[in-house]
């Protein structure tokens, strides 16, 4: 998570103004420290001597105490209401609309439908989007205040309960950037991570078609059995599957599970082991989250992962 390494219009105007900041900060702190070395080697060895006052002190007072901080300060304070303008919207009409709400430590990405608002796929702690594209973004908060933050594609934008804020991201190369809650909030706030995956614009139409659609039904008994495990468990009353009787809200949606990189918002990578080891205990890995550990066997665990790993 590098700001200075960009990859779209946000994070390039952002990164011109890190920079700027640096640069003003270094000269500033290069010249003082030169005048108070200066100032230093000018008394000599007597450190105690008395200081003779000489003429045009008070004139060096206010150039250097009050002018020139001034202008210093106009000048980065104008940059910086330029930058902010400049990235405020977008150069064209968004034709995607993203909304990310913020949980405790969670993100669920929902993509909506243009014209009625009408939610046509959803996801968790993945943000895909197509290169080159504005998108828009609604971020709401379900719990406490969180922050969305992905550096090397815009800056950051909180996300307060009770307000929706509008934000927009960009990327103009494929790859998959990753992204971070920037305001604490809780015990888990260092494993609430998300990704952002920039992909062609008709590989994502793909994806994006995919997503919408129900869960593919077990194509086999270990996965079969997984579904019966899954939707007469616990499991069923915090998470949804689409196109089984499970219609949980509180976790995340889980219809495309297996497409997915990492679990828990990055904690773990998507792997068999780690998922079997998240449903086992998943309070060891990630303390105070709201996952409760399900009694379950060793059989009845494995293939309860088989058909997680299914869901595609």
């Amino acid at each position: 998570m590098n700001y200075f390494r960009t990859f779209g219009p946000i994070s390039d105007r952002l990164a011109t103004l890190g920079w700027v900041l640096i640069i003003i900060s270094l000269a500033v702190v290069l010249v003082v420290s030169v005048l108070v070395l200066v100032g230093v080697l000018r008394r000599g060895t007597h450190s105690f001597a008395p200081v003779a006052r000489t003429g045009g002190g008070l004139r060096w007072i206010v150039i250097g105490g009050i002018l020139v901080p001034v202008v210093i300060l106009a000048a980065v304070f104008v940059f910086s209401i330029a930058t902010q303008s400049a990235v405020a919207s977008p150069a064209t009409r968004p034709e995607l609309t993203v909304r990310v709400t913020g949980r405790q430590w969670w993100w669920e990405v929902q993509y909506l439908d243009q014209s009625p608002g009408r939610i046509v796929a959803t996801t968790a702690n993945e943000v895909h989007v197509p290169v080159g594209r504005p998108v828009k973004l609604e971020v709401v908060a379900a719990d406490v205040i969180h922050s969305f933050w992905v550096p090397e594609l815009a800056g950051k934008t909180d996300l307060i309960p009770g307000q929706r804020n509008v934000a927009w991201i960009q990327a103009d190369h494929p790859g998959v950037y990753r992204g971070q809650c920037a305001e604490y909030c809780g015990l888990q706030h260092a494993k609430m991570a998300l990704l952002v995956v920039a992909q062609p614009p008709g590989e994502f139409q793909e994806w994006l078609a995919r997503q919408g659609r129900p869960a593919v039904p077990p194509a086999n008994a270990d996965t079969r059995a997984g579904e019966a495990v899954f939707t007469s468990s616990a499991c069923a009353l915090c998470h949804t599957i689409r196109g089984t009787t499970a219609a949980g809200v509180l976790g995340p949606d889980l219809t495309h599970l297996a497409d997915r990189r990492a679990i828990a918002a990055g904690t773990l990578p998507n792997t068999r082991g780690s998922l079997a080891g998240w449903i086992a205990d998943p309070q060891r890995i990630k303390p105070g989250n709201l996952m409760p550990v399900v009694p379950l066997d060793g059989s009845q665990l494995q293939v309860l992962v088989a058909y997680l790993q299914s869901l595609e």
